[in-house]
């Protein structure tokens, strides 16, 4: 039976129905099925990596951060004067103090005098805290990552931290560097980046240490 209403409403009723199925599929079907399966196969992952000590969760291991203390020294504005804390391994510097809401770099150019300023600044700092030469101290530890909280660090950096961590913490290398290997991931299927020490998950290890 050939209906009597006008073309123009009967479009807008197939595209209405259209809009309803696809709704119903895209925005609420899709994103339940996606969700179960994150939750059943990544479950971690989709719950934001979180970090937990004794139940209470302190970190997530995608996002660095800071591992410093107080010199109980103000400066020129009145804010806290914050070091690296040697009890603990270092991760790479960042442009947003690692503040996921704040995510990004400096966007400073490789030739800008302010960004070679604070490399060559970190260069001293950090071969001052671990007693090494400047030209000792590895790229990754002077230079921020693009989004300023990438939680990794190279095995070279971890290890010029090792001794230095082992000495405060009254451990031996030999423990210290067994942490680093269990918290080292190789290349992603093998062959793609490379490998890299998360520092919120080795620091956590070493926490457990006591």
């Amino acid at each position: 039976m050939a209906s009597n209403l006008p073309g123009s409403v009967r479009q807008f009723g197939v595209a209405l129905r259209a809009l309803l199925v696809f709704t119903a599929i895209l925005g609420i079907v899709y994103p339940l099925v996606m969700t179960g399966v994150a939750q059943a196969l990544f479950h971690g992952n989709a719950n934001g990596s979180i970090v937990k000590v004794d139940g209470k969760a302190v970190a997530s291991d995608l996002i660095g951060q800071a591992y410093t203390m107080d010199t109980g020294k103000k400066d020129a504005d009145g804010n806290a004067i914050m070091v690296a804390d040697p009890k603990w391994f270092q991760t790479r510097p960042s442009a947003s103090d690692y503040d996921g809401a704040a995510s990004g770099g400096s966007n400073l150019g490789p030739n800008n005098a302010d960004l070679v300023t604070a490399i060559d600044d970190r260069r001293k700092a950090i071969a001052a805290l671990e007693g090494v030469d400047p030209s000792q101290v590895p790229p990754d530890a002077l230079t921020a990552s693009g989004s300023g909280l990438d939680p990794s660090i190279s095995p070279a950096y971890a290890a010029l931290q090792v001794n230095r961590v082992a000495r405060e913490r009254g451990l031996s290398v030999d423990q210290v560097k067994q942490l680093v290997k269990e918290n080292t991931k190789g290349r992603t299927l093998g062959f793609l980046g490379e490998p890299a020490v998360n520092v919120v998950t080795l620091n956590n290890a070493l926490a457990a240490l006591g």
